[in-house]
C-alpha cells in the first residue's frame, strides 16, 4: 500500500567512533512529506561497504568502492540510466557531433550549482560553467601522482598527450590542451584525434566527474576525502575507515518525471563493515537498508526464503534483487616478476585451478558462471564469450607446463605470495582453496598476504606483488572496458615505475593492434569481432586466471522504492525514496 508522510520527521544518524561507541545526532527534515506520484520526501538510506574508499578525487578513482561513494556527490556531463545503463544527459543539456566524428559540441544546463563548501566565498556554492569542465579535463591531462586516469584521454583528445608529456615533473605547460575549447559559459567543444566509440561512456564515468577549481586550490591532495561536486548529496561527516554521511544538496538541479525536486532522501549514511555476518545482523536488526553480497553460509537459506511468503520464514519480508554483473573475479600475474614472466608458469597455474569447485562449494553458487572463457563477462549484447577458449581444470596440462618451465613436480619452485583484500570472508575463503589446489596439483607453496583494498591497489600499480586477487567491474557497458587494462603501449620498462590500468604489465603487439583497430571501428559489430580476437590473444598468454563471472545479490528492505539493480552496480540515489507509515521514526 502506498503511504506518504504527513509530518516533519526526525531521523537519528549513528556515527561510530574508533572505539565503536555509538554517538547520535539528529537530521531534521525541512522538506514536505508528500510528493507527486505517490512518492515521499525524507529519510536516510543506510548501507555499508566492505572496504573503505581509496580516493574521492576523480582523476584518482580506481576502485569500485570509491566510485560507488563518489557517484553520490559528483556528476559528469553524462551519466547512465540506472535501469538499462544507456548514456543519458546529466550536466549536459545536449550534444552534437560533426560529420568527421571528431568534434563534439556540448551544451551545458543552466542553473547547476556546486554544493556549499568552505572553498567558496562565504561558503556558498556557485554556478557551474564550461570553464569548470575545461579545468577538470585539463587536470586529467596533467601528470601527477594523484592522476591515474589519463589513459581515457591519451591519443584520443587532441593535444592531450602533448600536454601530459609537457607537465612532467610538476611543470606547467606554456600551452593549453588543444582539444578543449570553451565557446561560452554554457558551451564546450571537444576535438578528438580520431573518432572514438567510447568517448561518451568515459564522459559518464568517474574520471570525468566535475569539481570546482576552488576546491582543488584549497584542499589539494585532501580532495581524497573532501569532495565538492554538483551531485544530489554533499559529504557532511567523515570518520575515516568507519563511516561517511552525505546530506541532501538543497540546490540540486534534478527533477523527476512528476516534476518533484530531487533528491527525495535527506541523507545517505555509509558504514564500512568488513565482516559479512555482522553486516547481515545489522540488516536484520533494521540498521541497514541494503545488503550487497550475502554471507556465503547463508546464501542457500536466503534464496529459498525470499519471496516465498511462507509463514515463519526469516527472510521472506525482504526483497531479493539478483542479476548477472559486469564484473569478473580473477588473479593477476605480475608479468615483470621473475617467476611469472614465464608464460609456461602462468599456464600451469591456470590449468591447475578448479573453478567449478570454487563457485559451487566455496561460494555456494554466489556467482553467475565459472570463468572458463575470457575476462569479459557474459553481460554484453552481440559479444559471444563462448568463442573465447579459456582454461578449465586439467592437472596433466598443468604439470606439463610447469615442467616445461623447469620445475617438474614443483621441484625448485620458489614460494610465491598471493596478495588479496578480505571483502568479508569471501576472498579469503577463495584464496585458501586456491592455495590448496596449487599445492595438491602442482606441489607449489603459496603464501597469502591479506591487505586493505587501498594498499592492494597501490601495490598493484607499483608492481609490488607476485600475483594478486583482483576484480574488474565495468565503468560502462562495453567489452572494451575489460580489454583496455591489457593495452601495453604505456607499460613502463622499469618494474619500479607505476603502471595503471595495466597492472599485469602485459605486452603483446598483436593484441594492441587488434584492440586499436576495434576502437576505431565504424560499427559495434566490427569492433566486437576485433575485440574477440584480441581477447583470445590475452587468454593464450595467460596474464590472468579468470575465476568466475559475478552475479549481484542485494537484499533490500521492503520500504525502499525506485532503486533498481543493474549489472554494473551503478547506484543513483537521486530518485530513491522510502515508503513508510506516517509518524514513523528511522534510527540508524
Amino acid at each position: 500500500m502506498k503511504v506518504s508522510y504527513l509530518y516533519i520527521i526526525l531521523f537519528s544518524v549513528v556515527f561510530w567512533s574508533c572505539d565503536n561507541t555509538p554517538k547520535r545526532s539528529t537530521i531534521k527534515s525541512n522538506l514536505p512529506a508528500e510528493a507527486k506520484g505517490n512518492r515521499s520526501y525524507g529519510g536516510v538510506f543506510r548501507l555499508s561497504e566492505a572496504e573503505y574508499i581509496k580516493s574521492l578525487y576523480p582523476p584518482n578513482i580506481t576502485d569500485a568502492f570509491s566510485y560507488r561513494v563518489a557517484a553520490q556527490t559528483y556528476e559528469g556531463l553524462f551519466k547512465f540510466n540506472k535501469e538499462n545503463l544507456e548514456v543519458i544527459n546529466c550536466l549536459a543539456e545536449n550534444h552534437q557531433v560533426d560529420a568527421s566524428g571528431t568534434i563534439y559540441t556540448i551544451k551545458l544546463k543552466k542553473g547547476i550549482f556546486f554544493q556549499d563548501d568552505a572553498c567558496f566565498e562565504n561558503g556558498i556554492g556557485r554556478e557551474m560553467v564550461a570553464s569548470d569542465v575545461k579545468f577538470c579535463f585539463t587536470q586529467l591531462c596533467t601528470q601527477s601522482p594523484t592522476n591515474q586516469n589519463f589513459p581515457i584521454f591519451k591519443d584520443i583528445l587532441k593535444g592531450a598527450t602533448q600536454y601530459f608529456e609537457a607537465s612532467a615533473g610538476g611543470k606547467k605547460p606554456s600551452f593549453e590542451v588543444e582539444g578543449i575549447k570553451v565557446i561560452d559559459d554554457y558551451t564546450l567543444q571537444l576535438t578528438l584525434e580520431k573518432p572514438s566509440s567510447v568517448l561518451l561512456y568515459n564522459l559518464a564515468g568517474p574520471a570525468t566527474f566535475i569539481y570546482p577549481k576552488e576546491a582543488f586550490d584549497k584542499y589539494g591532495i585532501d580532495m581524497r576525502i573532501k569532495p565538492v561536486g554538483t551531485g544530489p548529496f554533499r559529504l557532511s561527516d567523515v570518520d575515516e575507515n568507519i563511516s561517511m554521511v552525505f546530506k541532501r544538496h538543497d540546490k540540486y538541479h534534478g527533477v523527476d518525471e512528476f516534476g518533484n525536486k530531487l533528491p527525495f532522501l535527506e541523507a545517505i549514511s555509509i558504514q564500512f563493515i568488513k565482516d559479512k555476518k555482522t553486516e547481515l545482523f545489522e540488516f536484520k536488526k533494521g540498521n541497514l537498508d541494503m545488503l550487497y553480497r550475502l554471507p556465503t553460509e547463508f546464501i542457500i537459506e536466503i534464496l529459498e526464503e525470499t519471496g516465498s511468503n511462507a509463514a515463519g520464514t526469516e527472510y521472506a519480508q525482504y526483497d531479493l534483487q539478483r542479476a548477472p554483473e559486469m564484473l569478473t573475479q580473477f588473479l593477476a600475474f605480475n608479468t615483470q616478476d621473475k617467476i611469472f614472466a614465464d608464460v609456461n608458469v602462468r599456464k600451469a597455474f591456470s590449468f591447475a585451478i578448479d573453478r567449478d569447485k570454487i563457485l559451487e562449494q566455496v561460494l555456494n553458487g554466489e556467482g553467475f558462471a565459472a570463468g572458463t572463457h575470457g575476462i569479459t563477462p557474459p553481460s554484453f549484447k552481440n559479444y559471444d564469450i563462448n568463442q573465447i577458449k579459456g582454461y578449465t581444470l586439467d592437472v596433466d596440462s598443468a604439470k606439463y607446463y610447469l615442467a616445461k618451465a623447469g620445475y617438474a613436480n614443483g621441484k625448485g619452485f620458489p614460494v610465491v605470495t598471493l596478495q588479496l583484500n578480505s571483502e568479508g570472508d569471501r576472498n579469503t575463503n577463495v584464496a585458501v582453496e586456491i592455495q590448496k589446489q596449487l599445492k595438491d596439483n602442482l606441489n607449489v607453496t603459496v603464501n597469502l598476504n591479506l591487505v586493505p583494498m587501498a594498499q592492494l591497489v597501490d601495490n598493484s600499480i607499483s608492481g609490488n606483488y607476485n600475483f594478486n586477487r583482483m576484480a574488474w567491474q565495468a565503468d560502462y557497458p562495453s567489452a572494451e572496458n575489460f580489454l583496455w587494462i591489457f593495452n601495453g603501449k604505456d607499460v613502463p620498462n622499469s618494474p619500479k615505475s607505476g603502471s595503471f590500468p595495466n597492472i599485469m604489465r602485459y605486452r603483446n603487439n598483436t593484441f594492441d593492434k587488434f584492440y586499436t583497430q576495434a576502437l576505431n571501428a565504424k560499427s559495434i559489430e566490427e569492433a566486437n569481432r576485433l575485440f574477440l580476437q584480441a581477447e583470445q590473444i590475452i587468454m593464450n598468454d595467460a596474464p590472468i586466471i579468470v575465476l568466475w563471472y559475478d552475479e549481484g545479490y542485494r537484499l533490500i528492505q521492503s520500504y525502499i522504492k525506485n532503486f533498481p539493480n543493474n549489472p554494473m552496480q551503478y547506484r543513483d540515489f537521486s530518485e530513491v525514496y522510502l515508503e513508510r507509515a506516517k509518524d514513523s521514526k528511522q534510527e540508524i
